[in-house]
C-alpha cells in the first residue's frame, strides 16, 4: 500500500519516479515536468538517475496511469523506476 495520508475525509497517495533521459535532455524533460500539475517536486540529480519526481495522486493507480502516459512520453526520457513508499499500520 502506498503512503496515505487523509485530510477532511480526501486520500492522498505518493510516490517517487526516478527518471534516466537521453544525454543532454535533462534539463527539457525538467521544464516539462515542472508544468504537470501532479508532479509536486521534480529534482535534478547527479549519478545513476538524472530526474527524481514526487508525484501525487488519488492512488497508486493514478500514479501508474501518470507515469505511463505523462512521463514516458516526454521527449528525452529513456527510462523510469517508480517507487511508493507504505503506510506502517
Amino acid at each position: 500500500m502506498a503512503h496515505i495520508i487523509r485530510n477532511g475525509g480526501l486520500t492522498i497517495t505518493f510516490g517517487y519516479v526516478l527518471i534516466n533521459t537521453a544525454s543532454a535532455k535533462e534539463h527539457e524533460v525538467y521544464k516539462i515536468l515542472c508544468d504537470i500539475p501532479e508532479m509536486i517536486e521534480v529534482t535534478p540529480l547527479f549519478g545513476e538517475y538524472d530526474l527524481i519526481v514526487k508525484v501525487e495522486a488519488k492512488d497508486v493507480d493514478t500514479i501508474g496511469n501518470l507515469v505511463v502516459d505523462k512521463i514516458r512520453t516526454i521527449p528525452g526520457v529513456r527510462d523510469t523506476k517508480t517507487l511508493t513508499s507504505i503506510e506502517f499500520g
